[in-house]
């Protein structure tokens, strides 16, 4: 089954696309999980403490059990010491969460829908700038009435990614390179009929 979406620029004109990617239900839940699961694979889960087995010293009674007036103590590498280890020392983890190929191609058809829905994807017939310029860019983005946006490329363009990669607020993205949480990052999502066409392939 095929839905017809309009392309900006380009009155009167309509491109065929797979309703299976872009015209699906929006899940809030698979998309919530997928998107969690996505962050979490970003986080390095390197932090580390020591416990107190692991902390140098301690190996002496610091004085003795009774007649000094003072708390009964066995270590200075006790957890309430300065200098002691951690009663629930933090240790390198992952955080990855397991989301399984259908899953993920199911998020990304669902958030594709629901953009189309909200009007934020814009569909033109190409994203290229003639030098590898900031202005280039600049007036590209003027010709589109955006200020701010993510850019979705059917393959690398060196002219393009240097051109934009001093504007704070865009990103240009290869398909093979795009994830949920850059599609809801950006207001509004400038994708090349190239790259919808790869979109169509991976997803469908």
């Amino acid at each position: 089954m095929s839905m017809k979406l309009q392309m900006h620029g380009a009155t009167g004109k309509d491109l065929q696309v797979s309703e299976l990617a872009f015209g699906r239900d929006f899940n809030e839940g698979l998309v919530h999980q997928v998107v969690t699961a996505y962050m979490a694979a970003g986080r390095s889960g390197t932090k580390a403490h020591k416990t107190r087995a692991e902390v140098r010293g301690g190996g002496a009674k610091p004085w003795r059990q009774k007649g000094t007036g003072r708390a009964r103590h066995g270590t200075i590498r006790s957890p309430i010491w300065v200098g002691g280890g951690r009663a629930f020392a933090s240790k390198p983890r992952s955080y990855e969460q397991k989301i399984n190929r259908k899953m993920y191609k199911a998020a990304m058809r669902s958030l594709l829908s629901e953009l189309v829905r909200q009007e934020r994807l814009m569909i033109v017939e190409s994203i290229e700038v003639e030098e590898p310029k900031t202005r280039l860019m600049v007036d590209r983005l003027k010709e589109f009435g955006l200020d701010s946006g993510l850019f979705v490329v059917e393959a690398f363009d060196e002219k393009l990614h240097l051109a934009s990669r001093n504007l704070p607020h865009v990103e240009v993205l290869e398909v093979t390179a795009l994830d949920p949480v850059s599609l809801l990052r950006y207001e509004k999502i400038v994708i090349s009929v190239a790259a919808v066409r790869r979109l169509e392939e991976k997803l469908v």
